[in-house]
């Protein structure tokens, strides 16, 4: 029987998936994207799990896409196939997704690290968008979100020449969360999944919409969002238990209602 493409790990309210391509430093296949959607739909129906993070191993997080599989596709095949379809399911999972890397994370790896919420980096990771020199261009999301990370000018340089973007300076323009030490990746990426897992499951919910409409829309769209959304708040068990912890001096008990 083959081993799944990615493996799953429950700790407490925090689940832990990993792609499981090594041999191929986990260029990203369809049949892993399906199946890391697969399990992204599991989870989000699972409420015992408030918080997810994403990995690879250590040589790589994922050094881009499957290139065997495209490399005889016809410009008909690759839009039939239409294999951006399950990506767009990532940005709209409603909880927080971490991407914890080390070693490479290229073409299609670095645009599912970016699609993840947050990342936390080994200081040795590689990012970066290497399809020009294919002849090709990022498809799920390179050009987009990588300039709103860095700039219209230095994403330019990085998507047109091909060159690896450090993750110190991956950092320094905000793409990345934390940047720590190699082996403590996996222990940063826990501490932060666990400690937004304690939180309102709603209110997180809430916020991480909230964020992604200020990239998304005009800033008095997100206000408006972000005010509505804050008054939701006041319909919910979370926001009663929350308040009500803060005046007896206790830590407060969510439950996701």
């Amino acid at each position: 029987m083959s081993q799944p493409l990615v493996l799953k790990n429950i700790e407490g309210p925090v689940a832990i998936l990993r792609l499981n391509r090594p041999q191929v430093l986990n260029a990203l296949n369809l049949a892993l994207m399906d199946e890391l959607v697969d399990q992204l739909k599991a989870l989000q129906d699972d409420d015992s799990v408030r918080a997810i993070i994403l990995t690879g191993n250590g040589k790589a997080f994922a050094a881009g896409a499957d290139i065997d599989e495209m490399a005889d596709v016809s410009l008909a095949e690759i839009k039939m196939k239409n294999q951006f379809l399950v990506w767009d399911i990532i940005p709209r999972f409603t909880k927080p997704l971490i991407a914890a890397v080390q070693g490479y994370a290229l073409g299609g790896g670095c645009e599912l690290a970016m699609s993840c919420d947050m990342i936390v980096a080994s200081e040795n990771a590689i990012f970066g968008q290497p399809e020009i020199n294919l002849g090709v261009m990022p498809g799920a999301g390179g050009t987009q979100r990588l300039t709103k990370a860095l700039g219209k000018a230095r994403a330019m340089e990085y998507l047109l020449t091909g060159k690896p973007l450090p993750a110190r300076v991956a950092y320094e323009c905000g793409l990345v969360t934390k940047l720590v030490p190699d082996e403590l990746v996996m222990q940063e990426a826990l501490s932060l999944a666990h400690e937004i897992a304690q939180k309102s499951p709603v209110a997180v919910t809430l916020i991480k919409e909230a964020v992604y409409k200020a990239l998304d829309t005009p800033t008095q769209v997100g206000m408006d969002f972000e005010r509505n959304a804050f008054y939701m708040c006041f319909g919910t068990e979370d926001r009663v238990e929350g308040m009500k912890a803060f005046q007896e001096k206790r830590t407060p008990q969510f439950k996701g209602r």
